[in-house]
């Protein structure tokens, strides 16, 4: 799926006590030049909040491309994350972003960023996530937001939020998904080495981030194995068979490392690879049900319209 902005200027957000992390997220996914993807992809610059250099955590000093009017200029402002939940928005940057939104630009904030949406006011009536440890907070100071927990990003169209820092990254990669299609994704992805898609509604709260080693080292040599083979039929029994663990200890390190069931991530997988055929081959419905592991072209027909609310025949339409 491939639908560009019009105003490819990406305008990130620099404050006194910015976020180091999340600020280079949004600089890596960005701010690169990526020939390779073509002339039109996304421009970048740093707006300050402030004026003169700015400190970041870490030691890191900051020196923005402009101030505050770039808002004005930018298709996608970044808010990344913010210097603290009780620390005031100044309303000079609520009322840029809100000039902002009533032009059609799209806002983003990752982590704590939420609060500079909320305390402008755009998040009023809407769905928005933040990092677990500030959902309460979100809650308590904005109650006519409906503060959605344990996910890792939601995309309301024009306003986009997500949890703690990484989550930051699935939800940039998201954007990229949207404007650029899956292979751009992708691309983007492997430079940063890092899983080219989870779904915003995957818990961000999960138990065991990084498994002990050799349980890594097995669940990483199936998900391979899964990538390679997702047209084959595959149990709970066969998967922890391969993996080396009874049922019972896969479902629960599964679960662990991913927030989901193995039915969900392979159903999830298995439309991605579906999506990304459709655009991609001319293949007929049935063989790519085949290949991708839904057997028929009626079975991926109903999932595909459950996922993305449109019909594989309508989807191959629009983007292929």
């Amino acid at each position: 799926m491939k639908n560009p902005p019009t105003n490819t200027l990406v305008v990130a957000l620099a404050y006194d006590g910015l976020c180091t992390f999340e600020f280079g997220v949004a600089v890596e996914i960005f701010g690169l030049p990526r020939p390779e993807l073509g002339p039109d992809w996304y421009r970048f610059a740093v707006a300050g909040v402030e004026s003169g250099e700015l400190r970041a955590m870490g030691g890191v000093r900051v020196v923005a491309d402009g101030d505050m009017s770039l808002i004005a200029e930018a298709g996608t402002v970044i808010v990344p994350g913010w210097r603290g939940a009780d620390t005031p928005v100044p309303e000079a940057l609520c009322e840029q972003l809100r000039d902002a939104h009533r032009r059609g630009c799209r806002i983003i904030s990752i982590c704590s960023g939420v609060f500079v949406l909320a305390a402008a006011g755009l998040l009023d009536g809407r769905n928005a996530t933040t990092h677990w440890r500030y959902l309460e907070t979100l809650q308590q100071r904005f109650p006519n937001i409906n503060v959605v927990p344990d996910v890792l990003y939601i995309d309301e169209g024009s306003l986009l939020t997500s949890a703690g820092s990484a989550a930051g990254i699935d939800l940039c990669l998201h954007l990229v998904r949207r404007d650029y299609g899956q292979e751009a994704a992708n691309s983007v992805a492997r430079r940063l080495v890092v899983q080219p898609h989870r779904d915003g509604g995957q818990t961000q709260n999960i138990v065991r981030p990084v498994p002990v080693a050799r349980e890594s080292k097995r669940l990483g040599l199936l998900f391979d194995y899964l990538h390679q083979q997702l047209a084959e039929n595959h149990t709970v029994a066969s998967l922890a068979h391969r993996a080396g663990m009874s049922p019972r200890t896969f479902l629960r390190r599964f679960h662990d490392a991913t927030g989901t069931t193995p039915a969900r991530w392979l159903l999830n997988e298995r439309l991605i690879r579906a999506r990304t055929m459709l655009e991609k081959t001319r293949l007929s419905l049935d063989t790519i049900a085949i290949q991708v592991g839904f057997g028929s072209s009626g079975t991926l027909r109903y999932h595909f319209q459950q996922h993305f609310s449109v019909s594989p025949t309508a989807y191959r339409k629009r983007f292929a």
